[in-house]
């Protein structure tokens, strides 16, 4: 991906995106869990070859996305903020999500569709042992592995939300990308 006007207003599609899924779908409890960042970082590792814009257009996408949530935030027109104790965690997860894109991108299609279960698996499972590890007080959950359980099942919703959204936005993603800048919609990933 070379930077040029095109990358730039593709980037900041990536980020408006993200930003619009953020405001519109996070604050409804039926809703958490739908967003654009794990597709966005899967989109890098299928189409990037680079492993340094493989790890930054997803943190670039985020982070400028929660900057703006946290300006909604401070202006008192979003329900929470857009930075948080512990955020680090879950750019850590996105940068390691990237990278099954690079595992599954041979796939192709298989691997990407491989890919919208797997990485929502992934941050699903990680996430929710780190709430419960770090927040079971808070929560309520038991510190034993029934409260661990518990937690799961209650991420579950999470977890829908999520395969449906990368299922809907990384295939939207990688034929916008093709369209912007070839002219012609595809699915090709990097070889």
């Amino acid at each position: 991906m070379k930077i040029n006007k095109k990358t730039i207003l593709f980037l900041f599609v990536l980020i408006a995106v993200t930003t619009l899924v953020k405001v519109i779908c996070a604050p409804d409890i039926n809703f958490s869990g739908f967003s654009a960042g794990i597709a966005v970082a899967l989109f890098a590792g299928f189409t990037e070859k680079d492993s340094r814009k493989i790890i930054l257009l997803p943190l670039i996408t985020l982070f400028i996305s929660d900057v703006l949530i946290q300006l909604l935030y401070t202006a008192d027109m979003f329900a929470f903020a857009g930075f948080y104790k512990g955020q680090w965690i879950n750019y850590l997860l996105i940068i390691g999500l990237s990278f099954i894109g690079v595992l599954l991108r041979k796939g192709g299609l298989v691997g990407m569709l491989s890919a919208t279960v797997i990485a929502p698996a992934i941050f699903f499972l990680i996430s929710n042992y780190i709430v419960w590890a770090t927040q079971s007080e808070l929560m309520g959950y038991a510190n034993n592995f029934g409260g661990l359980m518990e937690c799961y099942r209650a991420g579950l919703p999470f977890y829908r939300n999520s395969v449906i959204s990368t299922l809907i936005f990384l295939p939207s993603f990688i034929a916008f990308y093709h369209w912007l800048m070839q002219g012609k919609l595809s699915l090709q990933i990097a070889k």
